[in-house]
């Protein structure tokens, strides 16, 4: 019975912190290199999209973030769990529809299932119904 709570902490503390500092690395438009490794904006144009999108997803990203990480709001988690899931699906699917190597996908289709993963063990007080 303790390992729902426990692997519901863990997977919402992975995604959560994840979002939150990839939002803000997307914000930066990947200048700190430290923790994006290659700069995002790179990744971003060879993908085909302009930079300004990291502006937008990392407004979001870190709003999203903040929100699978704080107590109650259960709708904007539903919102958050959502958004989460459609970038990082889109990410995977951005990679694979521009031919890059499956192993680009991995990384973004692994958050996604531990996104979902957060969202299916959460408990009852952080649930819409």
């Amino acid at each position: 019975m303790r390992l729902r709570p426990i692997g519901f902490w863990v997977a919402t503390a992975v995604i959560g912190l994840e979002t939150v500092a990839g939002g803000a690395t997307d914000l930066m438009h990947g200048r700190a290199a430290l923790l994006s490794g290659p700069f995002v904006q790179d990744l971003i144009t060879h993908l085909g999209y302009p930079p300004y999108v990291l502006t937008i997803l990392g407004i979001w990203k870190v709003f999203g973030g903040l929100v699978l990480l704080a107590p109650r709001m259960p709708r904007l988690k539903e919102w958050a769990y959502a958004g989460v899931v459609f970038e990082l699906t889109g990410a995977a699917a951005s990679f694979g529809l521009h031919g890059d190597p499956a192993t680009e996908m991995a990384s973004p289709v692994f958050l996604a299932v531990v996104a979902v993963i957060s969202w299916g063990l959460r408990p009852p007080s952080r649930t819409l119904g």
